[in-house]
């Protein structure tokens, strides 16, 4: 079980020893959850954010980026068909689920630009393609047969990187959202926002509305290319 207790101690040492910046990774679970695990990461958040006016003045910087799983890593469901592909059928949870995209490499250059650019409190969010879950499966083993087995307890049917309680704080940017602390005013704080644009009041970043999408032949690009790093992270 993830403890909220481990960020604090992470924010306490780092306050303690006067660590210039601390960039904490969360997930796409941490938005809207739907389970003890995403609130757990939800809290998580909050605190980092709270940690830059945590215990009077201090230097440290704390700032969040969020994304979900790699493409390839041992939690994303792509070394997973591949190993099942040779049974010549792949089980599908919902024909309908989405997932977000992202490579090892987008998800550091992500932490890096945060270091970079953090004043504080800013969550990070990278523009990055969708994909069905069903077209994953077609660019892994394009002749296998889809077998339907049903959504599992606490996974939901789409991925949400920001939910519409965010949209008030959310400024857009080329390559990237930045959530701004609702805390102290800092969302209206020009040394935050920088050269962003604030999104609708109604907006979402949700993996079925996202506007862009990967296709399968891309996926199976990127597969061919990486086949010797799949499920080794």
């Amino acid at each position: 079980m993830y403890s909220c207790r481990l960020p604090m101690n992470v924010i306490d040492a780092a306050i303690d020893k006067k660590v210039k910046g601390v960039v904490a990774l969360s997930t796409d679970k941490a938005s809207s959850p739907i389970n003890l695990y995403g609130a757990s990461k939800l809290a998580s958040d909050k605190l980092f954010v709270a940690g830059n006016s945590y215990v009077g003045e201090h230097e440290t910087r704390f700032g969040v980026v969020r994304y979900g799983n790699v493409m390839g890593s041992r939690g994303s469901v792509i070394p997973f068909f591949m190993s099942t592909a040779e049974k010549g059928v792949l089980p599908i949870t919902d024909t309908r689920m989405t997932r977000f995209m992202i490579s090892l490499e987008q998800g550091v250059e992500l932490v890096w630009h945060a270091f970079d650019d953090m004043v504080g409190g800013e969550i990070y969010v990278k523009k990055i393609p969708s994909m069905k879950v069903t077209e994953i499966a077609k660019a892994v083993a394009p002749e296998a047969r889809h077998e339907i087995v049903g959504i599992r307890p606490g996974e939901k049917l789409h991925e949400q990187m920001i939910g519409i309680e965010d949209a008030a704080h959310t400024y857009e940017y080329a390559e990237h959202f930045k959530i701004l602390p609702a805390i102290n005013n800092w969302s209206d704080d020009p040394t935050r926002i920088k050269d962003g644009a604030k999104v609708a009041e109604d907006f979402v970043y949700t993996s079925d509305l996202n506007p862009d999408w990967m296709t399968p032949q891309a996926l199976a690009d990127w597969i061919s290319s990486h086949k010797n790093k799949i499920g080794a992270f």
